[in-house]
């Protein structure tokens, strides 16, 4: 994708106007950081602890989220990751989070100049670097996949959802729960280079070095996925049944793809362990996989929360959502794989999130969050080529402004 977003023969003013939302996508994170360094709400606990265990992993080689760090806060000074925050520790071993999830805390501090204060707002933006760089790859991702399904028009609308989502923002920002946005990026990626993968094979070449290229990338989105919340190894079989539903005509080829991305998957987080098997082995028994409360589908409370957070992450989603719904439903032409399969996952993250009340992250719930940017995307860019598409223009346009313009009130007067 990178490469041909940046093809200078590629180039023109849809990518430009994509680069300009990221741009104001990124200063509104940028002001976010500032706004919670002044007030005092950063630096957080949860985020010095990462830091820490992950400079310890990056300088000395122990690694983060096993007991060779997660030692009592007697040892570290630090707080005890099994008393307080959002880490979940079994016998000294994270069970949400691989190794990956700290080094990447870490990583802007080993090259951070002695001369920035870690206090101050550039040495807070300095720390949430690699999720500022998350949330804009994730933006650029999110418009690539929607302007080839649905065009310019579903690019942008997908891409304005996303960029002044409060969720997104604050995910990039730092402000929620970590790694969360990076995850997301890595399941979105692993979703939509399944399909990209499985509809080659409808040519008759060979399997794995015609699409090695695709399949190392879909072995890193599942990495990413994966060694930022354990949880979300469940995109491995989701991935399967997408290649499945996309080329059934192929399964022989699909299960060996499938495998070989799988086992890209399985080195690259042993590379994350410093290539500790037996560590690895121990932190993977010790992980939480699912966490799941079926119980929580028959609770009244599972389905407000899940409309606050929807109303909290993306108050346009909140109007644009049932729309597409109606029209999806009402409407045949709207019913086909570019639209349904955005939406079929949207709800899968769903039921997920439904289904994992006690799970600190935030990850299933940016997920469908994404995924739902894409479906709406999908379905108004198909209602824009009816006979009622000038006032559909209007309202879509009008809601996005709107979603901008609440967001700049918000933040302006955050201080």
């Amino acid at each position: 994708m990178i490469p041909r977003f940046l093809d200078p023969d590629s180039i023109g003013s849809p990518q430009y106007i994509a680069a300009l939302l990221l741009f104001v996508y990124l200063m509104q994170s940028i002001w976010l950081i500032h706004v919670e360094t002044t007030s005092g709400s950063l630096p957080n606990a949860n985020h010095e602890l990462c830091i820490y265990h992950g400079l310890e992993q990056w300088k000395t080689g122990a690694l983060a989220g096993t007991p060779e760090t997660l030692r009592s806060e007697a040892i570290t000074g630090l707080v005890s990751v099994g008393q307080a925050g959002h880490l979940r520790v079994k016998e000294g071993y994270d069970r949400d989070h691989s190794p990956l999830y700290y080094l990447t805390c870490a990583a802007p501090i080993l090259v951070r100049p002695s001369a920035i204060p870690m206090e101050s707002t550039l040495g807070q933006w300095w720390a949430a670097t690699p999720y500022l760089f998350f949330g804009v790859m994730l933006g650029g991702s999110l418009w690539y996949v929607s302007r080839r399904l649905y065009g310019n028009t579903g690019g942008y609308i997908a891409l304005a959802l996303y960029c002044f989502s409060p969720a997104t923002i604050m995910s990039a920002a730092g402000s929620l729960n970590l790694g969360e946005i990076g995850g997301t990026w890595g399941a979105f990626g692993t979703v939509f280079t399944a399909i990209a993968v499985a509809h080659t094979l409808y040519a008759p070449r060979e399997v794995v070095l015609w699409n090695a290229r695709r399949i190392l990338l879909l072995g890193l989105s599942l990495f990413l996925a994966v060694g930022n919340q354990f949880s979300l190894a469940v995109l491995a079989l989701l991935a399967l049944l997408v290649m499945f539903w996309v080329a059934p005509v192929r399964p022989r080829a699909v299960i060996v793809i499938w495998i070989t991305a799988v086992a890209v998957c399985a080195i690259l987080l042993l590379l994350a362990y410093f290539a500790r098997p037996v560590l690895l082995w121990n932190s993977l028994l010790h992980a939480c996989w699912a966490d799941f409360e079926p119980a929580a589908f028959g609770l009244s409370v599972s389905y407000s929360q899940m409309l606050r957070w929807l109303l909290a992450g993306s108050p346009a989603l909140i109007l644009a959502l049932p729309s597409s719904l109606v029209a999806y439903i009402a409407w045949r032409r709207t019913r086909y794989f570019g639209n349904t399969a955005p939406l079929a996952i949207a709800v899968f993250f769903m039921v997920l999130e439904i289904m994992s009340p006690n799970f600190p992250g935030n990850g299933f719930r940016l997920a469908f969050l994404v995924f739902f940017f894409v479906f709406v995307a999908g379905v108004f860019a198909d209602l824009f080529e009816t006979r009622h598409a000038a006032l559909l223009r209007g309202c879509v346009f009008g809601l996005l402004a709107a979603a901008a313009f609440r967001n700049i009130i918000v933040l302006a007067f955050s201080r």
